[in-house]
């Protein structure tokens, strides 16, 4: 065991609070934890991606509280010896599992200076709480959006969707609502492709509608929205007394990065007056790059759902919520009792409290790992990120579509290539498990992550290029060991289908 630093710790009569009685000695502790991530992030190519964790490490989690001090060297070997090495990955230039940015270097600077402030964005006069909302309109012009817009920094986009259709219930069921609950003789309905992100589902449910108000109707060949269909399932439900309330339109969605008609949807939205949403998880920042005309129509949009954790690379977590109008947003979750009434003077003055406009109270600082990076970086640094791994699905869809043992699925949606080991006399529930012990054994093998789906009822291999750290020849290294991992499951099939891999749990790719 590292031996306690006894300068590191509280001094012994309490003094100190939770300090160190010696700041030189953290000091030293805390340059040493800034050099080996440095180092690390620098390395991290030549470790492997992702690697399972030795049944040693995994019961070492198991241990009771610790009650007596080990000193904060201590601490820290255990996080370098036990978490570091068996990490998720994500930070990896080959990771393109689900779909997660990798972060960046400035982020993670970020993130130490929000954590050593640790200030509260719930609200009050502070200089972070400037941030957040320099922030909020940054992203809204990054995404095409109008700057005038309401906006929340969330936990991702799951929490983002949610807060767009609480609004949403909120503005057009009437201020009522929050006094006696969802009226009782009165059902509601949700629009939205059956590729939608599942959050839109756990939203129906926890916003009181139930699971069924979510109408999920058809996509077309290229997995985007069919707009008419979406139009005459309104018809239906309101010729069966059923309220449509509002339409989900996916820029990107999860399995294969389609992005709807924006623009025929708003249009829709319009004519039927309905509350027009966009889930911009993925998507919704591609005004920034040179596919930007994908999401023409998102500035008409009543609410804005997006994640700066996936194409934009801030480290995880923090989401966005925009709203059009802002009395909306905030009518719908305003409640401002008398320990936190707002001042014209001292620190419980300030313009905006972001407590005002979604659950949460106590709020960390998740704004500056965005603002540091947009003024280190410029916000067209994301969208040549953007280009390039679009190119990179490109290309690796074509040498998809060159390889006879590999098959492509789907188009190619903003970075996202689906595609499928193929081999002669296997039936495609053969193909199912192979292809799932495909992408077991790739990420075994420490070379790439992917992950994953089912599309038209067959299991795709997902690779989700939203790394700013990929190569091309990444790319190439992980075909050539698909395709290796391929020859090795079939060749161990016998004529008997039961010795099949099991494709198990498989299960559609959320994330």
């Amino acid at each position: 065991m590292t031996p306690v630093d006894e300068r590191a710790l509280p001094a012994p009569d309490g003094s100190t609070g939770l300090d160190p009685d010696d700041w030189d000695s953290f000091r030293s502790l805390a340059h040493r934890v800034v050099d080996d991530l440095v180092d690390h992030l620098a390395t991290r190519r030549d470790q492997p991606v992702w690697r399972p964790m030795p049944d040693d490490v995994r019961a070492s989690f198991d241990s009771p509280l610790p009650r007596a001090a080990a000193g904060a060297a201590e601490a820290y070997a255990a996080v370098s010896e036990r978490v570091v090495p068996y990490s998720m990955g994500n930070d990896h230039p080959r990771f393109w599992g689900w779909y997660m940015g990798a972060g960046n270097p400035v982020g993670n600077l970020a993130d130490l200076v929000a954590s050593v402030l640790n200030p509260n964005l719930g609200g009050a006069d502070h200089a972070p709480v400037l941030v957040e909302q320099q922030v909020v309109r940054w992203c809204a012009e990054a995404a095409g959006y109008p700057t005038s817009a309401s906006g929340l920094l969330v936990g991702g986009a799951s929490e983002a969707n949610m807060v767009g259709l609480a609004v949403a219930r909120s503005a057009r069921i009437g201020p009522s609502l929050r006094q006696v609950g969802l009226p009782r003789d009165r059902r509601f309905a949700v629009y939205a492709s059956s590729e939608v992100h599942s959050c839109h589902r756990k939203s129906c449910e926890l916003l009181g509608f139930g699971a069924s108000a979510l109408r999920t109707v058809p996509v077309r060949a290229d997995f985007t929205l069919d707009v008419d269909a979406v139009a005459a399932a309104i018809a239906a439900d309101r010729a069966a007394g059923i309220e449509p309330l509002a339409v989900v339109a996916s820029a990107g969605t999860v399995n294969t990065g389609a992005v709807d008609d924006l623009e025929a949807v708003a249009d829709l939205c319009e004519r039927e007056h309905l509350w027009f949403h966009v889930d911009g998880a993925i998507g919704g920042f591609l005004a920034l790059s040179g596919s930007g005309d994908a999401v023409r129509g998102i500035e008409r949009a009543d609410s804005v759902a997006l994640d700066l954790h996936k194409w934009m690379q801030a480290p995880i977590d923090v989401g966005l919520v925009l709203v059009r109008h802002e009395p909306d947003h905030r009518q719908a979750f305003s409640v401002v009792p008398d320990y936190l009434a707002h001042a014209q003077r001292g620190i419980a003055a300030g313009e905006v409290w972001f407590s005002e406009y979604g659950l949460a109270l106590s709020r960390g600082f998740r704004a500056l790992r965005v603002w540091m990076a947009f003024t280190a970086y410029g916000a067209d640094a994301f969208g040549a990120v953007m280009d390039r791994t679009t190119a990179q699905a490109h290309r690796l869809a074509g040498l998809v579509d060159d390889h006879p043992e590999v098959e492509r699925l789907a188009p190619v949606g903003c970075d996202i290539v689906c595609l499928r080991y193929t081999a002669p006399g296997l039936d495609d529930a053969a193909l199912d498990a192979v292809n799932h012990e495909v992408v077991i054994r790739v990420q075994e093998s420490g070379v790439a992550i992917v992950t994953d789906t089912v599309l038209r009822g067959v299991v795709a291999v997902r690779v989700a290029i939203g790394n700013h750290r990929t190569r091309d020849d990444d790319l190439d290294l992980f075909l050539a060991e698909l395709v290796r991992h391929g020859r090795d499951v079939v060749a161990g099939l016998t004529t008997s289908p039961a010795s099949a891999p099991s494709a198990g749990g498989t299960a559609t790719d959320r994330s």
